[in-house]
């Protein structure tokens, strides 16, 4: 049972064969920004108001765990809370569940490093078989004290007291972008216990960039401004600290925001996706940029997109791609559904970190592709799928791995003339709860 599912949720969704798609919704808030913000305003001196709070599991145990450690937190509404940040959590032992939360895992990991108690943090069995070793190296050998409760290089973990900080930390970057902003939240707690000024490394290639850029954004809005020394190095000066900025409006989920923006390019559309645009500052609205690359119309306002597309029930077709989608993995898992209706070959390059995400997402993505009727070859970090010919699509019952972006991105699939069953429907719940409900709504 996946963490959203109750005793009374559908083990199965047959989704009816869609033929055209237009109108409008709203998105559910950023889980990115959501977590990252929670925890910013439990560190800041001063109450922070948020409003646009992504309800969902993920928002749900970094909530939870924030309570444990002694953070008081008013729940105005689902979307809407008060934050009272404590700088320093008052709880000094706790035993926190984080179900596979990654954006809360990996912050909160670094986070406790800097607060002198003893902690010990779990999640599901997945979140056990995600690495952390580099992240958990990277900040032993910065001079905390972290061991492994498992397997080493993987959850769960036990926090001690750290000792005697350097003043110089190295995180890996090309296993995942989480690492860094780890240390990054991390790096003025740690400027506040040593008062020296810090300086972060980074080994190797920086993987999902436009992740460190929100998280660069959000502490500078929180009054932390985070030094560039080039592409692989940045600094935090002494006297940085957390301040609340009173209030602040989470904008809605850019990834999310890809199955809806990829209806309008497959059922015709107009779509229209409120929530982001070009003021959005997370990374996936470039998604909307390769949606452009396969000849849909695309529109942009401030504050929402606009798709308009071929209707693939007709036989049109998109144009086929070879693209690299490094900044933008999360979103580029529609992309691979929507090469079922292109006209030719389509390859996705660079999306190795597909690999450690809530599911071996390579491997998942090809095992369920090939049962709707498409030939799939993959290798450690690319994707080739070839669109299915007219005649050979297969009905498909599609296994979603407990990984919600299997779910959503899986479910464009009945835009085919194959039945589509989707297994698990409540694994949405991560991040979009009501996800069935709007895509429904939006499809005829």
């Amino acid at each position: 049972m996946s963490p959203g599912q109750t005793p009374d949720s559908p083990a199965s969704l047959e989704l009816s064969h869609a033929s055209e798609a237009h109108g409008q919704m709203t998105l559910p808030g950023s889980k990115s920004i959501s977590n990252r913000v929670l925890l910013l305003s439990a560190l800041a001196l001063g109450d922070t108001k948020i409003d646009g709070l992504l309800k969902s599991d993920d928002t749900d145990v970094m909530l939870t765990a924030l309570r444990q450690l002694g953070v008081h937190i008013e729940q105005l509404s689902d979307q809407s809370v008060i934050v009272s940040g404590v700088s320093r959590f008052p709880v000094k032992a706790a035993k926190l569940f984080l179900g596979n939360a990654g954006t809360a895992f990996r912050p909160i990991t670094a986070a406790l490093a800097m607060m002198g108690g003893d902690y010990e943090l779990s999640g599901v069995p997945r979140m056990h078989e995600r690495p952390i070793g580099d992240l958990v190296d990277g900040l032993n050998e910065w001079g905390t004290r972290i061991a492994y409760l498992g397997q080493a290089g993987f959850p769960p973990l036990a926090i001690s007291p750290a000792g005697m900080l350097s003043d110089v930390v190295r995180v890996q970057g090309s296993v995942s972008s989480q690492f860094l902003t780890a240390v990054l939240m991390a790096a003025p707690l740690a400027v506040a216990r040593t008062g020296r000024g810090l300086t972060i490394e980074v080994v190797g290639d920086l993987i999902s960039r436009p992740y460190i850029e929100l998280t660069l954004n959000l502490m500078a809005r929180f009054g932390v401004q985070v030094e560039r020394l080039g592409t692989q190095r940045f600094a935090v000066q002494p006297g940085m600290q957390y301040r609340s900025p009173g209030q602040l409006l989470v904008e809605g989920d850019a990834s999310s925001a890809s199955y809806f923006l990829a209806l309008g390019a497959i059922g015709g559309g107009p779509l229209q996706v409120n929530g982001v645009g070009l003021g959005s500052i997370q990374g996936d609205i470039a998604f909307a940029d390769t949606l452009e690359m396969m000849g849909a119309q695309v529109t942009r306002s401030v504050s929402s997109i606009e798709v308009r597309g071929v209707r693939v029930a007709t036989g049109a077709k998109l144009k086929a791609f070879d693209a690299d989608f490094n900044l933008i993995p999360d979103a580029a898992m529609t992309a691979a559904t929507l090469a079922l209706f292109a006209d030719g070959p389509c390859t996705l390059n660079n999306i190795g970190s597909w690999r450690v995400k809530e599911t071996d997402r390579i491997y998942a993505m090809q095992t369920e592709l090939t049962k709707l009727g498409a030939k799939v070859d993959s290798g450690p970090d690319w994707l080739k799928v070839e669109p299915i010919s007219t005649g050979c699509w297969k009905d498909a019952t599609i296994h979603t791995y407990d990984d919600h972006r299997m779910a959503m991105c899986l479910s464009l699939a009945a835009f085919g003339p194959a039945k589509v069953t989707i297994l698990d429907p409540a694994c949405v719940s991560k991040t979009f709860p009501t996800y069935f409900e709007v895509y429904r709504g939006l499809v005829r």
